[in-house]
């Protein structure tokens, strides 16, 4: 389920109100169904009405419904006839919870009258108007309280203050999403991530790292901790131990050397010693600070020693808050290939803060931009919408427009992993879009060459090329993907320098090959990824020939 709120209700009912209230409390967006209405079409809603019927007004309503329900962290005031399409029932139901504010009609009339003589601007109520407006109010909710009655939760407002009904609305939701509204009221929540072994949060929000040892007593209880981290992010790991302690929790540091030749075997038995000469329990936790590596690494340890450790992840780097850190995929790098030794070990919460990304390198800043951008690319086209529209801003690290576009990448992923934790459904599966030229490229190079998201880069370019060649994604699509990661700097070929053969042959060595045919996930239309196993090799080594090339400026 997204983390979407739906208030329905008859006129009067305080779904404004009570809507703007609830999101005050969680900290997530208010949407007023009506203004998304209006702004698309540039036309009031009487106007809809008076020009073009309820008939047509209701199409537009339902279209702008289902563009809302794309995205999460919202509560959606809604129109009070919506409830009565089975289809908008159906949107809202598979897309969040969906919240009915009940009241009687006396209460319903004395508030639309109120609310029409206090406006400034004319408001239309027909009931207001009709010869027996009692009587009007009654038989119209009489006609709709059938499709009321199948909200997940109902809240009768008669005698409750604005702040009271949210109060219940927010109780309610807790009910439904199984306790995990615990953690909405922080404000700077992007995900819950529904696992079998039960559900955590992911927390993405500006200077949120002093809240670390405060978030671990609450939600782990933990005796002790012992940080790993590397050298290059030493004053975040060191923030992190501050706010450990502070919150009464003896902390202990281990620093491993920047890079991924530290992700070995050699380095988690070296972190296993150091746990084990600490005497670590099985009831203290790991905390990882820095990016994907560290987060592997750490989560590989925590997994494996005393059979398991609870984890915390506190990444750093952009790539690690949209991927590494989120799934509970852990693991360490063989010669043969990238992350061959692992374990599924999901963390106890990720708490990602976003004033670290203004300490990356620019060149890794860019990097990470390619997992979020590929979010995008296999599942929410707004979002890669918004990586068109929003460039400059989000390059800039604008503050509420980098928050909005890494909370939503990361709510996509949440999703996929909520849906299929061990990648044995298909699903997860389809976050590995660029992964397996990516992961080629990474290991042909020596993990030298290429950061991983400028591989993925590469990787998702391949794949596009091979969608396009199995006639999935059209000539203008590709080039849409292209101009998208040029935007952000991201690379489109790895170049002559690279040996094709080595890349071909660390391909059969990726995790998605089975009797040695690869899973290839593409793209059958922007927004919509799928896996495919008949790609013949032809047009592989074709498309690798092509990323060999060098690229021309500006392409």
């Amino acid at each position: 389920m997204r983390l979407n709120i739906f208030i329905t209700g008859f006129s009067g009912s305080g779904k404004t109100t009570v809507s703007r209230e609830v999101a005050r409390r969680l900290g997530w967006k208010v949407v007023e169904l009506d203004e998304e209405i209006v702004r698309s079409t540039g036309k009031s809603i009487e106007a809809i009405f008076g020009d073009d019927g309820e008939q047509r007004f209701r199409q537009i309503e339902s279209d702008c419904l289902e563009s809302v329900a794309r995205k999460d962290r919202q509560v959606v005031s809604t129109g009070g006839g919506i409830v009565m399409d089975e289809r908008n029932r159906l949107v809202m139901g598979e897309n969040g919870a969906v919240v009915c504010l009940e009241a009687r009609p006396e209460t319903i009339l004395q508030r639309l009258a109120a609310e029409t003589q206090g406006s400034r601007s004319p408001i239309v109520r027909p009931m207001l108007e009709a010869s027996d407006p009692m009587e009007g109010v009654r038989s119209l909710k009489a006609e709709r309280q059938s499709a009321y009655a199948l909200a997940d939760w109902t809240v009768h407002t008669d005698h409750l203050t604005p702040a009271e009904a949210a109060e219940e609305v927010v109780r309610g939701w807790t009910a439904l999403s199984g306790g995990t509204a615990e953690y909405a009221d922080d404000g700077d929540l992007a995900a819950v991530v529904r696992t079998s072994a039960g559900s955590y949060p992911v927390w993405a929000g500006w200077k949120v790292l002093g809240r670390l040892g405060e978030r671990v007593a609450r939600i782990v209880g933990a005796a002790a901790a012992y940080v790993i981290s590397d050298e290059g992010v030493y004053p975040h790991a060191r923030r992190a131990q501050g706010s450990l302690e502070a919150a009464g929790i003896p902390t202990h540091l281990f620093f491993i050397p920047q890079g991924e030749a530290s992700k070995t075997l050699d380095t988690a038995k070296l972190v296993h010693g150091w746990l084990a000469d600490r005497k670590a329990e099985r009831g203290h936790v790991v905390v990882a600070v820095g990016g994907g590596v560290v987060g592997d690494l750490a989560g590989f340890v925590a997994a494996t020693y005393l059979r398991g450790m609870p984890l915390v992840q506190v990444p750093t780097s952009l790539l690690a808050m949209m991927d590494a850190a989120v799934g509970g995929k852990v693991a360490v790098d063989l010669p043969q290939g990238k992350n061959l030794v692992g374990a599924f070990h999901q963390p106890r919460f990720v708490l990602a803060d976003l004033e670290t990304l203004e300490t990356l390198p620019e060149r890794e800043l860019t990097s990470g931009w390619a997992e979020a951008i590929k979010h995008g690319l296999i599942l929410d086209e707004t979002l890669l919408d918004s990586f068109e529209k929003d460039r400059e801003a989000i390059l800039a690290l604008d503050r509420d427009v980098t928050a909005d576009v890494i909370r939503r990448s990361v709510a996509v992923k949440a999703n996929v992993v909520s849906q299929d934790e061990r990648e044995t459904l298909g699903v997860r599966v389809l976050l590995n879009y660029g992964h397996t030229i990516g992961h080629a490229v990474e290991a042909a190079t020596g993990y030298r060459r290429f950061l991983h998201g400028e591989a993925v880069s590469v990787g998702m370019m391949g794949a596009a090329y091979i969608s396009q060649g199995m006639g999935m994604l059209s000539d203008v699509d590709v080039e849409r993907q292209s101009a998208v990661l040029r935007g952000f700097g991201l690379p489109a070929r790895y170049g002559r320098e690279v040996d094709t053969a080595a890349v071909s042959e660390a391909m059969r060595s990726d995790k998605k090959t089975a009797a040695g045919t690869i899973r290839w996930v593409l793209l059958d239309g922007i927004g919509s990824a799928i896996t495919r196993s008949d790609v013949p090799d032809e047009l592989v080594q074709e498309t690798l020939q092509r990323l060999a090339r060098r690229q021309p400026a500006g392409v």
